[in-house]
């Protein structure tokens, strides 16, 4: 009697151990699985805002030109992700600036932050904070871009942009782990240095 007790007895202990181990091996997984989730690539999208109406005011809207560019953007924007796209917009409150970020932000059902374009290290923090490893699209300007991007760690060697140069895509990656990366795309009709002898003749 006392063979067969001690026989139960270990086999009992040794589902005791392995129900343990699958709990501690599931807790494990789950663990890491939330930490490279947490952890993932964060990717910031920096655009300038499109063309302008000229000689309209301090606060011009967009001119026909910058909204056949923002036709363009929100085509190749609304499905950055395969996944779910864009995940947060940020723009500044000039005209300009939102109506640029307006129709990908309605295509993707999300609200535009506004932030303050002087204060650009406040925009960055916020982003990085709320938006861990998601994607985000930033509408700026001309004279705040290369900073905003230099602030980062990405690239400090961003070009000076022109009055007239509207075609730029920067996107930065973030990762957890690593070196922050800058790429630049072009999109929409392109920058031609004539263009500003053009407009001004």
């Amino acid at each position: 009697m006392r063979s067969g007790k001690s026989d139960q007895d270990r086999r009992r202990k040794r589902r005791r151990r392995r129900i343990q181990a699958i709990i501690i091996y599931a807790g494990i997984a789950i663990g890491l699985a939330w930490f490279f989730e947490s952890q993932a690539t964060t990717t910031i999208i920096f655009v300038r805002h499109a063309e302008k109406e000229l000689n309209s005011g301090d606060d011009p809207a967009l001119s026909d030109a910058g909204r056949r560019r923002v036709t363009e953007l929100t085509r190749q924007l609304v499905d950055a992700d395969v996944v779910a796209g864009i995940d947060a917009i940020y723009t500044t409150p000039f005209r300009r600036a939102r109506e640029t970020a307006q129709p990908l932000a309605e295509a993707l059902n999300l609200q535009m932050n506004t932030y303050d374009a002087a204060d650009r290290e406040t925009v960055l923090e916020t982003i990085l904070k709320n938006h861990k490893g998601k994607i985000i699209l930033v509408v700026c300007h001309s004279d705040t871009l290369p900073e905003l991007i230099a602030n980062l760690g990405a690239s400090k060697n961003v070009p000076a942009i022109d009055e007239f140069e509207y075609d730029n895509i920067y996107i930065i990656s973030i990762p957890w782990f690593g070196k922050t990366k800058t790429i630049r795309l072009r999109f929409g009709e392109p920058y031609r240095q004539s263009t500003v002898a053009d407009i001004t003749a």
